[in-house]
């Protein structure tokens, strides 16, 4: 088990006091989350030198957290991604949520980035709660959120997720951490060799919304079965490619929902590190960091400008908008039910 401790990281607008948890393995690997957004702040790992490394985007203050627009680290929800239109029909009855996208048309990823959660250590582990109230964006029920990060000697950071309701409600949660294995030096990661374990995509509308097919990966490239550069294919005129400029996609994992199975692999060669990362989940966000740029807050941690794809991210998730496409796999909780899901980011170096 890992060591945790904790100590003040600074103070919301409104005067609250945000606590960073540090976790330390016997392996020189540290992650340092905050109570705030229940947010992944640093991953340090040793490089194929032995070098501390931190792989992961973010701020070094809680203000940048609060302004910033990238949800770096955070838990996001109650719905990750997109619900088109930002409306949804649950047992007869249409709820309308707010309208939270870049284009201001649908809902997307939730308030949780910018909520306070109740954190603490229980048996190693470290254990982080938020309640969402009924009605917070439109959405139905009290739903009780718990999230439980891991840290082992394999260097692997597990994040556990539990959730119930008091009404019938839809949950999809996900955690918005965007890695770059060559550390923080602003540099893209055009350059790392990803794999990834997946046949299918599911495809965007013209708006961002899901048209409910599921397409297969091959002929596209979005075909990451076989290693390649996440820059290789980056002039690539391929519509849905072109669409988002670059990587932003719902790709479809290999394999049985809610079993552990391979996400991907992820590799830098300036550093060695290397990142697998397992879920139980049916897809990811497979992102590229196409936007980040845009960020209201001008600069990420030890004073660097993270650039135009200077991050990627495998968020675990449900698909976008499967409240409006009933083949999708199914995000409704009902009370009596308990939401779960488990994802594992685990660390090394190339040989």
């Amino acid at each position: 088990m890992a060591d945790i401790s904790s100590y003040k990281f600074g103070k919301t607008k409104d005067g609250r006091i945000v606590t960073a948890f540090e976790m330390r393995n016997a392996c020189g690997m540290f992650v340092r989350i905050l109570d705030y957004g229940c947010t992944i702040q640093s991953v340090t790992v040793p490089d194929r030198n032995g070098a501390a490394t931190d792989v992961a985007l973010g701020y070094d203050d809680i203000l940048s957290y609060e302004n910033g627009t990238c949800y770096y680290g955070a838990i996001v929800g109650r719905y990750a991604n997109r619900i088109g239109d930002a409306r949804f029909m649950l047992d007869g009855k249409e709820y309308l949520l707010e309208k939270t996208s870049e284009n201001k048309m649908h809902h997307l990823h939730g308030v949780y980035a910018k909520r306070h959660f109740d954190g603490r250590e229980e048996n190693g582990c470290l254990i982080l709660r938020y309640t969402s109230p009924d009605g917070e964006e439109g959405f139905p029920g009290d739903l009780s959120v718990e999230v439980r990060y891991t840290l082992g000697d394999d260097n692997a950071l597990t994040i556990e997720y539990a959730a119930t309701t008091d009404k019938p409600t839809v949950v999809n949660l996900t955690n918005h951490s965007y890695f770059n294995l060559n550390g923080q030096d602003g540099s893209t990661v055009l350059d790392h060799r990803v794999r990834l374990n997946c046949s299918f995509f599911t495809e965007y509308t013209e708006t961002f919304a899901q048209t409910g097919r599921i397409i297969p990966v091959e002929g596209t490239p979005l075909d990451f079965r076989k290693e390649e550069t996440i820059g290789a294919r980056w002039n690539d005129s391929y519509p849905q490619f072109r669409a988002c400029t670059g990587y932003d996609h719902n790709m479809v994992l290999d394999g049985k929902p809610g079993e552990l199975k391979l996400i991907g692999t992820a590799k830098s060669e300036k550093t060695g590190i290397t990142l697998e990362a397992f879920t139980t989940e049916p897809a990811i966000q497979f992102y590229s960091a196409n936007f980040i740029h845009y960020d209201e807050v001008k600069q990420g941690k030890n004073g660097v400008k993270y650039p135009k794809n200077g991050g990627f991210c495998f968020e675990a998730q449900h698909y976008p908008d499967s409240t409006t496409h009933s083949h999708f796999p199914n995000v409704v909780l009902r009370p009596g039910e308990t939401y779960r899901q488990k994802t594992v980011y685990r660390f090394g170096t190339g040989k």
